[in-house]
This record gives C-alpha cells, sequence and structure tokens, in this order.
C-alpha cells in the first residue's frame, strides 16, 4: 500500500482527502483523524491506528521500571551531595 496522493490546503486551511485514499483507509464520513508532525514530515491517522502504532512501540519497553530506576539515581547523587 504505498499509492502516492496529491492534497491542497485550501483558502480556510481544509484539506480535501482523494475519495481512493479515504477509501483505501476505510475513512468514512465523520471519521476524526489526527495529524502527527514527526521530524520526517506529517503523518495522518486515526486515534485507533496512532494507538495500536504506540503500543506496538512500548511492547517490550519497562517505562515505569527506567523511571524508577532513574529517580533512585538521582536520589543517590542527592544522598551523597
Amino acid at each position: 500500500m504505498s499509492d502516492t496522493f496529491n492534497l491542497t490546503v485550501g483558502n480556510k486551511g481544509r484539506v480535501v482527502l482523494p475519495a481512493a485514499l479515504r477509501e483505501n483507509r476505510n475513512w468514512g464520513e465523520g471519521t476524526t483523524l489526527v495529524a502527527l508532525e514527526t521530524e520526517r514530515g506529517v503523518v495522518l491517522t486515526t486515534r485507533s491506528e496512532l494507538q495500536a502504532v504506540v503500543r506496538a512501540q512500548l511492547a517490550d519497553k519497562d517505562i515505569v521500571g527506567d523511571l524508577l530506576r532513574g529517580r533512585r539515581a538521582e536520589a543517590s547523587r542527592d544522598d551523597v551531595a
């Protein structure tokens, strides 16, 4: 799925998504989209699609454990000083 679509920003900032893109993504009328600005450009997706990507990226991460280790390390440095 690597189709390319040209979009034009209208005078009120509106962008019309081509019908083929909306059909490919199953984005019907009323679908709420999220625009995520990244270093490489803008990603346009639904909230549920974005949540799935973030969950997959964080699946093997121990964020709470990393945070606690960092806080404990800070506390140890503070105790020494």
